[in-house]
C-alpha cells in the first residue's frame, strides 16, 4: 500500500511539473511595450547587421573604385572606364570610407552596450 501511495505522489509531482505555467501578463505602458517589442523581435541585432552591412558595402565599393578598377583599366585598356586615367589611385576616398566605417562601428558598439543594460539582445 505504501508503494502505491509513493507512486501516486510521484505521479502527482510529475503532473505538476508538466503542466504549463501561465504566460506572464502583457507589459503595460508605452515604454514597457516598446522594450518588449525590441527584445521579442531581435530588432537591435537586425539593425546592427543592416547598418554595418551598409557601411561595409561602401568601404568595399571605395576599394574597388579607387584601387582595383585602375589596375583593370591597365590590363584591359578597351573602353572608357568612366573617364578614369591610368595609374591614378584614389586613396583618399578609401581612407574616408574606412574612417567612416570605424566611427560607425564604435557608435554602434556603444549603442549595443547601452541597450544591454536594458536586457535587450
Amino acid at each position: 500500500m505504501t508503494e502505491e501511495r509513493e507512486t501516486l505522489a510521484e505521479l502527482k509531482e510529475i503532473r505538476k511539473l508538466l503542466t504549463p505555467k501561465p504566460e506572464p501578463p502583457a507589459p503595460k505602458g508605452f515604454w514597457a511595450e516598446f522594450v518588449d517589442f525590441l527584445s521579442k523581435f531581435k530588432v537591435i541585432g537586425l539593425a546592427v547587421g543592416f547598418i554595418l552591412g551598409l557601411y561595409l558595402g561602401a568601404l568595399v565599393k571605395s576599394l574597388v573604385d579607387g584601387f582595383i578598377m585602375p589596375v583593370i583599366g591597365l590590363v584591359l585598356p578597351a573602353g572608357d572606364w568612366e573617364n578614369a586615367t591610368v595609374w591614378v589611385f584614389k586613396p583618399g576616398i578609401f581612407l574616408s570610407a574606412l574612417i567612416t566605417f570605424l566611427i560607425v562601428c564604435c557608435v554602434v558598439f556603444l549603442m549595443v552596450k547601452g541597450t544591454s543594460k536594458w536586457s535587450l539582445k
